[in-house]
């Protein structure tokens, strides 16, 4: 353990790092593969997670979920990185739409989605992205949503909507408001029930050759209730924020999750390898690897955890945050990319879970805003905290 676990988190954590290295870790080949035995494997990983207390930690208590605070469960959000089976197989995949509807959402809506999704009944999705606009600027978004009597009726398209394949729901981010209404306050979040007439998905985007579940998505005309509204109207960017900024900061956990596996496997190979009489350890190139990657990941880890605590004593932490989601993915790729190094070939192949890691490790620098709009934007905040 490379940092100190605060006393009141250790145990729980370790538990959980245990159930990702004995049961999900060794379940991946099964789990990745797909099919019926995908699903049995997974729905046998959340009956054990349930029964061994550990469904749902970061959820609040009050819909079931663990009530882990929010501080607590980041330090344990890290080890279920490890895998990203980890978020589907302890219940915690949806504890962003769990939170985002707990605090936004009106009863009726509330009593439909939120208790069935943190026991793992259900799934959300979320729809942001459009194929035609540039996801760095979210103001030029087009789909739209105009109110007729007592219905919205939305059209336009979506991508990227992770999950919709299974959904029971996605949130849709739409334009609601006249075009002489500043962007940033024209735009809503809806909930539209994906068996609603209009919702077409139309076809699923492989992503660097893994089928993870990302949908393009059409609305057709799709008739949603008025009152499937989040919060006020022109309150989409306000709500986007409040879901981004907290689960940007599971992101970078995770990663280091990952990064920490990489650099065992590493270290590992390092020491049963041997080639030209001596173990690769003892090479000063493959001992540069090493301590690249210690010093990336312990950097992260505490920028991360920095991040983590500003956003618990309740500010924004904006600077901190564009930080880290810009040095977390980036520390990911290079700590991922020295593992695969030090395996040769045997790193580029299925048998081990790197070159898998190493995808995704790519589109960490995209997802939830690319690295060069949160350099951008954070340079511009730090510049305006150091000279006014």
């Amino acid at each position: 353990m490379l940092f100190p676990v605060p006393d009141r988190i250790r145990k729980i954590r370790d538990e959980v790092h245990a159930f990702m290295t004995e049961r999900v870790e060794p379940a991946e080949a099964v789990l990745n593969a797909g099919g019926e035995q995908s699903r049995d494997t997974l729905l046998e990983l959340r009956r054990e997670a349930k029964a061994a207390g550990l469904w749902a930690l970061g959820h609040p208590a009050e819909l079931g979920g663990g009530g882990l605070p929010f501080l607590d469960y980041v330090y344990v959000n890290e080890v279920q990185g490890r895998s990203e089976w980890g978020q589907l197989a302890l219940g915690t995949f949806t504890l962003q739409d769990s939170l985002m509807l707990h605090k936004y959402a009106p009863q009726h809506l509330r009593e439909r989605y939120l208790t069935p999704m943190v026991a793992g009944e259900l799934s959300p999705s979320f729809a942001m992205t459009e194929p035609e606009v540039a996801g760095s600027d979210p103001t030029g978004l087009r789909t739209t949503a105009e109110l007729d009597g007592d219905h919205w009726v939305i059209r336009g398209r979506k991508w990227f909507t992770t999950g919709a394949a299974v959904a029971a729901y996605t949130t849709v981010m739409c334009r609601t408001e006249p075009d002489d209404v500043a962007a940033h306050h024209a735009f809503s979040m809806i909930i539209v029930p994906t068996d609603t007439p209009g919702y077409r998905i139309v076809r699923e985007t492989p992503v660097l050759g893994l089928h993870g579940g990302h949908c393009e998505v059409a609305y057709e005309d799709v008739h949603v209730p008025a009152d499937n509204l989040l919060g006020p109207r022109g309150l989409g960017f306000v709500i986007a924020q409040d879901r981004l900024g907290p689960g940007r900061i599971f992101h970078c956990m995770r990663w280091l999750g990952q990064a920490q596996r990489a650099f065992e496997l590493m270290c590992a190979r390092l020491e049963s390898r041997v080639a030209f009489g001596e173990p690769l350890s003892a090479k000063q190139l493959m001992q540069q690897h090493v301590f690249d990657s210690y010093v990336e990941i312990q950097a992260a880890r505490q920028l991360t955890l920095q991040a983590a605590e500003r956003i618990d004593a309740g500010d924004q932490a904006r600077i901190e945050i564009g930080a880290i989601k810009v040095v977390g993915a980036r520390m990911l790729h290079n700590v991922i990319d020295r593992a695969i190094q030090v395996h040769g070939a045997a790193g580029l192949t299925d048998d081990l879970p790197l070159s898998r890691m190493y995808r995704h490790a790519r589109e960490a620098r995209l997802y939830d805003g690319p690295d060069e709009v949160h350099i951008q934007s954070t340079a511009r905040r730090i510049l305006r905290r150091v000279v006014g």
